[in-house]
């Protein structure tokens, strides 16, 4: 298993979200730790990688034993930017 390890940004984007859509992020977040499954896309154009969960996108980077979440939100916003 991975430790997941949040930005201060996406600590408080995670915080911010509405109560069905965070336990849904935390539970993709746990089960790409556990066992690397998950609608996950390596991003063009920068370094990184996006966890698709419904609307909301989680930008994280990864290495051997941990995952760093650097922005959580819905894709209609400024995800991509």
């Amino acid at each position: 298993m991975k430790t997941i390890v949040f930005t201060h940004a996406a600590a408080r984007d995670f915080d911010a979200l509405p109560a069905e859509p965070r336990a849904a992020v935390g539970s993709a977040l746990i089960e790409y730790a556990t066992s690397g499954h998950g609608d996950v896309k390596k991003l063009k154009g920068r370094e990184g990688f996006r966890l698709r969960i419904g609307r909301y996108r989680v930008i994280f980077d990864e290495d051997r034993t941990t995952i760093l979440a650097i922005y959580i939100g819905k894709r209609e916003t400024t995800t991509y930017r």
